[in-house]
């Protein structure tokens, strides 16, 4: 029996009024199973036939739906109507060390980013300079680990493995990765894969031959945060999936186009809505790009769909995203997993997704983590 978080006894019958328990079931634990606590060795023995079915139907479920699942992994829940063919893959690794030399972003410990609430509805920050260069810094940084976790994406390897390969090369160039504990978010980066729109956790799933996978990466260095992501196929991949990544990513290039002092925000998504739709698309209409510089989400609010209401005009200094997410067919609709963050097509169908931070000069536009590739499919 381990400690834990105090609860009420979960003994069906117990002898003691259900005191506040701290004695946590070891094999609930090791399964991912939360809330499993007893006040004693007694209310756990004599719950212990009963209690058990538990791991059974944990166990049986890893098997039951999606893909096969490898002895000590599992499905945590079992009994969400999942859209499509992607099940999470657990248990999580634990949260990975960040040493204590590194500047950490104000939510590293508690998960709660009150700068980016303070600032929601403001204005766009105009970044000094000396603040640009900063932003190129860590965007070219960010560029790097976007790359090297790319190379990586291979049948076999787990999103785990991609999301500590991207935690260590983080931490290697002495930047932190502000995915992690970002509103209590467990991991270094998001890694989406198939159906899966964005925000998906890294597991212990194995990529296969025919994945997509998009690789979401955000570091925060010398007081900024970089912001890109890209999606990959995995292997060889079947044609619709060539297409699809082929328009996402021609959505966002010819969405940089218009970027230029004096440009509307809201013209970003009448760019990127008509390329979706001619290629048999739809574009995701809850999530949106965002401002990033001090703060890892901040203003400009960015649609990335025709006919919406963003406010504001670009103008030099200002850094943001552009990062449309294209499904195929005509459902930009989303729905999300019990764990609060992995947000899926609702058909099932796949989504793509690219994501570059840009900078507003005094004559255009800066890509600053821009890549070397131009070929995607």
């Amino acid at each position: 029996m381990t400690m834990s978080t105090t609860v009420l006894c979960q003994a069906k019958s117990c002898p003691n009024g259900y005191p506040p328990s701290r004695l946590e079931c070891p094999t609930c634990s090791k399964l991912g199973i939360r809330g499993s606590f007893f006040c004693g060795q007694e209310c756990f023995k004599a719950d212990w036939k009963s209690h058990k079915i538990v791991h059974a139907l944990i166990t049986a479920s890893a098997t039951s739906t999606g893909d096969a699942f490898e002895k000590g992994t599992y499905n945590p829940f079992p009994n969400y109507e999942y859209t499509g063919s992607m099940r999470p893959v657990y248990p999580l690794s634990g949260k990975r060390a960040v040493p204590e030399h590194i500047p950490r972003p104000e939510y590293a410990d508690d998960g709660k980013p009150m700068a980016e609430v303070r600032a929601s509805g403001g204005p766009p920050t105009i970044l000094t300079l000396e603040e640009q260069e900063k932003m190129r810094t860590v965007c070219r940084l960010g560029r790097e680990i976007l790359d090297l976790a790319a190379s990586h994406a291979k049948p076999g390897i787990t999103t785990d493995e991609i999301d500590e390969i991207v935690h260590n090369a983080t931490i290697e160039r002495n930047a932190y990765p502000s995915p992690l504990n970002y509103r209590n978010y467990p991991k270094s980066t998001c890694t989406s894969i198939n159906e899966v729109i964005c925000h998906g956790i890294p597991d212990k799933r194995k990529l296969k031959n025919g994945d997509i996978i998009n690789i979401d990466i955000s570091l925060y260095y010398d007081g900024f945060h970089a912001d890109l992501n890209a999606t990959y196929g995995v292997g060889e991949i079947d044609e619709e999936s060539k297409k699809l990544i082929r328009t996402t990513r021609e959505c966002l290039d010819e969405a940089i186009k218009i970027c230029k002092p004096g440009a509307l925000f809201r013209d970003i998504g009448k760019v990127i809505e008509p390329i979706a739709r001619a290629n048999g698309c739809a574009t995701v209409r809850n999530y949106t790009g965002h401002g990033v510089n001090a703060l890892f989400h901040g203003p400009p609010n960015i649609p990335h769909y025709a006919k919406n209401k963003a406010v504001g005009t670009m103008k030099p200094g200002m850094a943001f995203t552009i990062e449309p997410m294209i499904n195929l067919g005509t459902n930009w609709g989303d729905t999300h997993w019990p764990d609060n963050w992995t947000a899926t097509t609702t058909d099932g169908k796949r989504s793509a997704q690219f994501e570059e931070t840009l900078l507003i000069t005094e004559t255009g536009v800066e890509v600053l983590t821009a890549g070397t590739r131009k070929d995607y499919y």
